[in-house]
């Protein structure tokens, strides 16, 4: 499937339940978002998943949010996400691309890694220090995130 991947102009109440559907966390959200790149995913003019590119550092952008439609899940989705966050990272003089996931994430570690990230470190507590509400993902509750870091050539 050949996406259509653009900015992101205006944001829709179908873009935001996606992003939530990835980061349960409205305030986390609300705070990085105006300060993001977004992008949306679309084929046939239906809306298949978003992207939020943040830059943390002068040479490093960091992905705070890759969503896809639960129906759209394990086609490649996901995989053009990451692979047009690399391209954009390179054409804008980026050097290096991060990434945060759950440690009960499973699925989403496996992409991370099958597209070259590489775990760098582990935030012990994240989600139990910024989400209010306590998460259970894969019958284990949610307590660290695991950062990956992809150095672009």
């Amino acid at each position: 499937m050949n996406l259509n991947i653009e900015a992101l102009n205006k944001l829709t109440e179908q873009h935001y339940k996606l992003l939530l559907e990835a980061d349960p966390n409205e305030k986390l959200i609300s705070k990085y978002l105006n300060r993001s790149f977004c992008f949306e995913a679309t084929y046939n003019n239906e809306l298949l998943g978003v992207l939020v590119l943040l830059p943390t550092h002068p040479e490093t952008l960091e992905v705070v949010n890759i969503a896809v439609i639960s129906t759209q899940r394990n086609k490649g989705i996901g995989h053009q996400l990451l692979t047009f966050a690399e391209k954009y990272a390179r054409n804008n003089n980026y050097k290096c691309l991060e990434i945060g996931t759950g440690t009960t994430s499973f699925g989403q570690l496996y992409l991370y890694q099958k597209c070259d990230f590489r775990v760098v470190g582990v935030d012990q507590d994240f989600f139990t220090i910024h989400y209010d509400k306590e998460i259970t993902e894969n019958g284990l509750v949610l307590r660290d995130m695991i950062r990956l870091r992809k150095v672009l050539k």
